[in-house]
């Protein structure tokens, strides 16, 4: 076959990448579980109270290799992976690279002055690998998990700001979020007010939190608050709800899709 035969044409329909992240305690891993047939591949605790089936806890770099592997390979009916935490894995690829070199530190690496982090990018492409191959293979939906940090980031044209980003260093979010087909940020919607005290004084207030602290939501789209994509066409804002999030990238038109639908018309 030539290699413009090979040309393919329109979209293609595979199970997505996501990287779900978001504050503490917000419910990623039960949002996870609720995803067709999932399996956690889980590299810290906490899995305990969700009803879900998962590999034994990874403590090592190579725990998490040998749970991917097994799922190309062996026959199973499972249907998504679920890496809970992508954070907590970086501590393992860490540990990893401290070994291979004879150091305490990742800072300590090769002689430092950072090239740690650079050579983490090389077991972190490892996993990233073995996730598209359980994806295109196998056809498995990958669901990364992360806790949330906040970070500076300086925009060149209004300055610094305050935003969440997945707990990763620099370079291998930047990685990830390359790779991810959506990133999404996992929060609770909260409505503020200003209201005077008098002696031009005000005071912040908070609304709208409820009995668990606030209406759960998921970013799709990124803002100055917080980093998050999408390429399923996705609401800037939606439930934090695997049900909602399924319903809407069934109703979302890709854009690939639309620009089909153009050069039709």
């Amino acid at each position: 076959m030539s290699l413009i035969q090979q040309i393919h044409q329109g979209p293609k329909q595979q199970p997505p990448r996501m990287v779900l992240y978001g504050i503490e305690g917000i419910g990623k891993s039960t949002t996870a579980s609720q995803a067709p047939n999932a399996v956690f591949i889980p590299t810290e605790e906490g899995l305990d109270q969700i009803d879900c089936a998962s590999f034994p806890l990874a403590t090592k770099f190579d725990d998490v290799i040998k749970s991917i592997d097994a799922l190309i390979n062996e026959k199973h009916e499972y249907q998504t992976v679920v890496i809970d935490s992508l954070d907590w894995l970086e501590r393992l690829v860490w540990d990893r690279l401290c070994r291979e070199y004879g150091v305490s530190s990742i800072e300590k690496v090769d002689g430092g002055y950072a090239r740690g982090y650079t050579h983490a990018l090389t077991h972190w492409r490892t996993i990233l690998s073995g996730l598209d191959v359980l994806r295109k293979d196998r056809s498995m939906c990958v669901i990364c998990l992360a806790h949330a940090k906040v970070e500076t980031f300086s925009d060149p044209e209004v300055g610094a700001y305050d935003r969440f980003s997945p707990r990763l260093h620099k370079h291998a979010n930047a990685v990830i979020t390359e790779w991810a087909d959506a990133v999404l940020f996992a929060t609770r919607k909260v409505i503020t007010r200003t209201e005077d005290t008098g002696f031009n004084r005000t005071r912040t207030l908070a609304s709208g939190l409820g009995k668990d602290g606030g209406e759960r939501i998921l970013r799709c789209v990124g803002s100055p608050a917080c980093v998050a994509k999408n390429r399923f066409g996705l609401p800037a804002e939606l439930p934090l709800s695997w049900y909602a999030l399924m319903e809407a990238m069934t109703q979302a038109d890709t854009p690939t899709s639309n620009q089909t639908a153009k050069h039709k018309h």
